[in-house]
């Protein structure tokens, strides 16, 4: 068992050390990967949305939605767009993408695009 890595979370410095969703205990994805996991959400039919939250609270369940879901947008571009005006708009907080499941009436895949900072 030795060769379990131990992944350092305290809540004195969650901006820094917590991890949300699957992708955080992986290195950081880079753009292409990005694109691709987005093209995976368009590609399965799923509807982006992109939320937001303070650092301080991203471990609760509610954060802010940014505009209304992107019902039906298919452009991968448009979707990063809408992240970059997100986490401009929002620069110390987290902003993650959503891809939503019109059949399954829940999130199909969640993932933090940008880490915020802690103040």
């Amino acid at each position: 068992m030795s060769d379990m890595q131990d992944y350092g979370s305290s809540l004195g410095n969650a901006a820094q050390s917590r991890k949300f969703e699957t992708f955080s205990y992986l290195p950081a994805l880079s753009k292409e990967s990005t694109r691709a996991q987005i093209q995976y959400i368009v590609d399965k039919g799923w509807n982006p949305s992109i939320e937001h939250s303070e650092p301080e609270h991203a471990s609760g369940n509610y954060w802010y939605m940014w505009k209304l879901p992107l019902f039906g947008e298919t452009n991968v571009d448009a979707i990063l767009k809408e992240l970059e005006l997100c986490h401009t708009a929002h620069p110390k907080n987290h902003v993650r993408l959503l891809g939503l499941d019109n059949f399954k009436q829940c999130a199909g895949t969640s993932m933090v695009i940008y880490r915020g900072t802690a103040v």
